[in-house]
């Protein structure tokens, strides 16, 4: 397994267009890049397996234990308050999507 990277996830629910493809669907397992991983575009189509590893809100537990999810970067989210802002099906497949935000580790 690669280095985990620690972070924070948002998500999202319009997927096109994409900073990354246009107005071509990419499926809803994806994500969007914040600023500090964008690097002009570079990092469009790299996949990532997220972790949620804990709660940065009031929320109570809202990881789905041992789940992991595996995204697709397809979009810039420029001042976005997370790492990572992924879909709400990406999102929802390891977190309570009530959280809004959660900590992850990111490979």
């Amino acid at each position: 397994m690669a280095r985990a990277i620690p972070g924070t996830a948002t998500f999202y629910q319009q997927y096109t267009p994409s900073a990354c493809y246009g107005s071509t669907p990419e499926g809803v397992m994806i994500a969007a890049a914040s600023d500090p991983l964008w690097d002009g575009g570079a990092i469009c189509g790299k996949m990532f397996t997220v972790k949620c590893t804990g709660a940065t809100n009031p929320v109570p537990h809202p990881c789905y234990d041992g789940k992991t999810v595996t995204v697709k970067i397809v979009d810039h989210c420029p001042g976005c308050g997370g790492t990572l802002d992924l879909s709400k099906e990406a999102f929802e497949s390891i977190a309570d999507p009530v959280a809004g935000v959660i900590k992850i580790e990111y490979w």
